[in-house]
């Protein structure tokens, strides 16, 4: 490496740091204001409003990989210690509620889909793409390989993102008030071999997770094993509650920094379609889930953050915040991701070969 080469290096090394420390602190303001004010879920809503303005304004929002796993190992672990031996009883309910997942994803993409495709015109790979909820990193990937637009995908899924919080952090401060909660203040101290067992359990769940290619995999690998651990009373105690709060402040950053100041004039050229693929996907995921809540009486705020359409890590760590059960919440979000794994190459391959039909037709 010549000299220049390795200047430049150490200047962006420095420019990487310079920016963590700026994220981070704009992220942790943007908190401190939303809970002064009094938003609800204010460490994550706040983080995301005060990244989102800052990236959108042209700073430079950087997160290390080491930084984030580092958080949703330790996320994953405090999730999973929401899960009791009394957790198992619930299950007899959830493959129902599977089922309505598979319906609410099946209304959600094709509903999506045809306004994107019949109201405004766009192509069908791009209106699939766009349309799919959720597994935003898995999405970006796939649609990678096609002749998808990356633009219209990457503004419609993270918009959808950024209202599906806003909207739902109102939503749940009223709906978690009567939920059934997970009272994480009757766990025991956790002692030094408690907390060796917790964490080697999660780092092998971790590891088994990042390798598995789901997105959130590390996350959900080390909430698994944690919710193994504790629900099997192996391990009763529980991490500090704060490393919840820290961890919505990162997956702020994470968030916002998704749009950046390149983005600024397609997102007025594509709010339009946003907007309504959020309104869209909204009702039919408040549609499917109301009839869970009828059939199987489950409680509203969980139904309302497994059936979200998007964001397992911070529907998720806002389900451990309000002490409703994450297990349920996760297990759906990973649920909706199979499900959109073993079908979407498919359709993808299928939309290919007839729009290559239509364009040797024409």
């Amino acid at each position: 490496m010549d000299q220049q080469a390795l200047m430049r290096e150490k200047d962006d090394v420095w420019g990487k740091a310079i920016a963590v420390v700026v994220s981070l602190a704009i992220a942790t303001v943007g908190a401190v204001l939303a809970f002064w004010i009094g938003l609800p879920i204010p460490f994550l809503l706040g983080s995301v409003i005060a990244v989102t303005a800052a990236s959108l304004a042209g700073l430079r929002i950087y997160l290390p990989d080491w930084l984030r796993n580092v958080v949703f190992f330790m996320l994953g672990l405090q999730a999973g210690s929401g899960v009791r031996p009394d957790t198992l009883d619930q299950l007899a309910a959830w493959p129902g509620s599977f089922v309505m997942l598979f319906v609410t994803l099946i209304l959600v993409t094709g509903l999506t889909y045809l306004l994107l495709r019949k109201g405004f015109g766009w192509d069908g790979q791009t209106a699939l793409f766009s349309a799919l909820p959720g597994a935003l990193s898995f999405v970006l990937a796939a649609a990678s390989d096609t002749r998808a637009d990356m633009v219209k995908i990457t503004i419609i899924q993270t918009t959808r993102l950024l209202l599906l919080i806003g909207f739902l952090a109102p939503l749940l401060a009223v709906l978690s008030r009567n939920a059934p909660h997970v009272d994480i203040a009757v766990a025991g101290d956790l002692t030094l071999q408690a907390a060796g067992i917790l964490f080697a359990g999660g780092l092998a769940g971790a590891v088994i997770g990042h390798y598995s290619r789901i997105p959130g995999g590390m996350m959900l690998g080390a909430l698994l094993a944690s919710a193994l651990l504790h629900g099997t009373s192996t391990v009763a105690a529980s991490l500090p509650r704060g490393i919840s709060d820290i961890g919505m402040i990162v997956l702020g950053v994470l968030i916002g920094s998704r749009i950046n100041a390149s983005h600024r004039r397609h997102i007025l050229r594509y709010l339009p379609a946003a907007l309504l693929a959020f309104i869209i996907g909204t009702s039919a995921a408040f549609a499917t889930g109301a009839l869970v809540w009828l059939i199987f009486d489950i409680h509203p705020a969980q139904i309302a953050l497994a059936f979200a359409p998007g964001a397992l890590e911070a529907l998720t760590v806002i389900a451990f915040s309000l002490g409703v059960d994450p297990a349920y919440v996760a297990s759906h979000h990973v649920a909706r991701f199979i499900m959109i794994a073993l079908t979407v190459p498919f359709l993808a391959r299928w939309l290919k070969n007839r729009q290559d039909k239509q364009t040797k037709k024409g």
